[in-house]
């Protein structure tokens, strides 16, 4: 990355004369004697069988405490900030396919990891998002049970499914889970950690007990805190004990990170002359991504670079999709022995970061780091958006080494940014919940790299204008995996926006009869009060804009190619 001279580097906080700066030590003290005090409180209120699990996770969460304390402002200095090379970001092609002999082999050594902590909240749903229907009336539980039943079946191997689970999921999924009794897959789960809410005033717990009836007092703490979770739960002692090498992590909710055998090759090739320890799946940006997480070189390492790490005067060069042109899809690949070292090591460290949203692959000082929009200086936001630099995003799929996880637990050397998430509850308390993001533990790895994966691994459902592409003629279902369309004369995805009277998955099957025909759509918004008739085609551009108080019902049969709708047009039963 060439130097600006106007890039100036920058620390955290004022400069402050020598009696400011004891008196904050005095207040910081005071403050972790504070939060000790409340959560000695916290532990003797709940079950007495439970006592030493809350204390390990209280002793973890007063780490994070005191780190943010102390870590006030953003950890990135932007001149030290370094695009990837070309040797810490592989592309796609170059990976070559297993020989059919070995396939069998390659996946008895692997685990695959699901994030499973997540509520359907935000569609309108109750219970853990993973449950949501999807297509053809199956979850993305069941979707994701029938890839690794494929996997079983077809090279008769054992490949292990883990779902990491939050309090919030945690009693739901068990009950689901024994539907699938009589799948060839073996099921695991275990917990993330329950962390206390703090208030912002007070910076004390906002809990009186451990009673879980308060849930509003809680959180889960982001999948960041997968690596000492799967360690404490004894799990990663176990699949290392059985021979498992890697885990592939990845959103519930991304039905395109699927097991990809050229990766999993590429890690177990023992041509390979190092294999890394991390893989991060990153993939190209486009401007529907500017916000997502990228990958930096910072320090000599490979770091996850989020918008919120971000400062104000550079978030337009984050967004920049020609500076920093990938993103983080959250698709992780990683060594269990690597794992195990750095939390046993306790070299697992994240900076402080607020509101993240995703981040690009660069290098900095000599390492691959994951750089996100909220770490760029203001001044170089507009150059982070770019596309034409910064040309790729996490997807948020990883293949990590299962030595490497264990080696990083155990050895205490996993670093990752602390996520700030300033929340208001329902009866008008503001307060601060400190997450961590499991993407941002890249640079606690050796040999970390990232992968610039085909977009098609980086299909998340958020939203249901996400639940209508997927569940339209634009994909196929294979065994549990989505396919795009071969009829479909482009590989790119639409994109679609539709507005609030959608916005829950009861209201927004509710609207559409039938699910149109999208094959040939390249734009789709919708506006207000609008519903579909059955057989609906939607082509090239369509914008449906229903004003308030007025209706839109599309007719069934209509075909809409590069059109807008404006108006109220209402069609009744006669």
């Amino acid at each position: 990355m060439t130097q600006d001279p106007k890039f100036s580097a920058f620390v955290r906080g004022h400069r402050r004369a020598g009696s400011d700066v004891q008196f904050i030590e005095r207040t910081r003290l005071d403050a972790q004697k504070a939060m000790n005090k409340e959560l000695q409180k916290l532990i003797q209120t709940g079950p007495p069988g439970l006592h030493e699990r809350i204390r390990a996770e209280f002793d973890e969460f007063e780490k994070l405490f005191g780190r943010y304390l102390q870590e006030s402002g953003h950890a990135i200095m932007w001149d030290k900030i370094r695009l990837v090379s070309d040797d810490l970001v592989k592309t796609y092609n170059e990976l070559k396919a297993p020989d059919n002999k070995s396939i069998k082999t390659l996946l008895n050594q692997l685990v695959v990891v699901k994030l499973n902590g997540g509520l359907g909240t935000s569609m309108g749903c109750k219970g853990p998002k993973s449950i949501i229907s999807v297509r053809n009336d199956l979850t993305f539980l069941d979707l994701t049970v029938q890839q690794i039943e494929h996997l079983n079946k077809t090279y008769g191997t054992d490949v292990p499914l883990v779902l990491m689970n939050s309090f919030n999921t945690d009693a739901d999924t068990e009950k689901i889970l024994q539907r699938y009794s009589q799948v060839k897959v073996k099921i695991f789960t275990f917990n993330q950690s329950r962390y206390p809410r703090i208030s912002r005033e007070s910076l004390l717990p906002i809990a009186t007990s451990f009673n879980t009836e308060n849930i509003e007092s809680w959180y889960p703490p982001g999948h960041g805190d997968v690596y000492q979770s799967i360690a404490n739960s004894k799990l990663l002692d176990q699949f290392i004990n059985d021979g498992k090498k890697y885990l592939f992590m990845s959103n519930i909710d991304n039905l395109g990170a699927t097991v990809d055998l050229n990766i999993l090759n590429f890690l177990l090739d023992p041509n390979t002359k190092q294999a890394p320890e991390f893989v991060m799946e990153v993939t190209n940006k486009t401007r529907a991504d500017v916000k997502g997480g990228t990958l930096v070189e910072y320090d000599g390492k490979l770091r996850l670079l989020e918008i919120a790490q971000v400062p104000k005067d550079h978030v337009d060069e984050f967004k920049s999709v020609s500076k920093f042109k990938i993103f983080n899809t959250n698709n992780l690949w990683i060594s269990l022995d690597a794992i195990k070292r750095v939390v046993e090591d306790n070299t697992l460290h994240m900076e402080i970061i607020v509101n993240p949203k995703g981040g690009t692959l660069v290098e900095y000082d000599g390492k691959l780091r994951l750089l996100e929009i909220a770490q760029v200086p203001k001044d170089h936001v507009d150059e982070f958006k770019s596309v034409s630099k910064f040309k790729i995003f996490n997807t948020n799929n990883l293949w990590i080494s299962l030595d490497a996880i264990k080696r990083v637990v155990e050895d205490n050397t996993l670093h990752m940014e602390i996520i700030v998430n300033p929340k208001t509850l329902d009866n008008g308390v503001n307060v601060v919940q400190l997450e961590t993001a499991v993407g941002a533990a890249i640079k606690s790895f050796e040999g970390a790299i990232g992968i610039n994966v085909p977009r098609r691994r980086f299909l998340p459902v958020k939203t249901t204008s996400d639940l209508l592409i997927v569940m339209s003629n634009l994909y196929s279902l294979k065994t549990g995996a989505l396919e795009m369309n071969p009829l479909r004369s482009f590989p790119s995805v639409p994109l679609v926006k539709l507005g609030s009277h959608f916005s829950k998955v009861k209201d927004y099957l509710h609207r559409f009869a039938s699910i149109p025909d999208m094959l040939e759509l390249d734009h789709l918004t919708v506006s207000g009060d609008v519903t579909f008739g059955r057989n609906v085609t939607l082509k090239g551009t369509v914008i449906i804009i229903a004003n308030h108080g007025d209706r839109i019902d599309i007719p069934s049969g209509a075909v809409l190619e590069n059109k807008i709708v404006s108006g109220n047009l209402r069609i009744l039963d006669h």
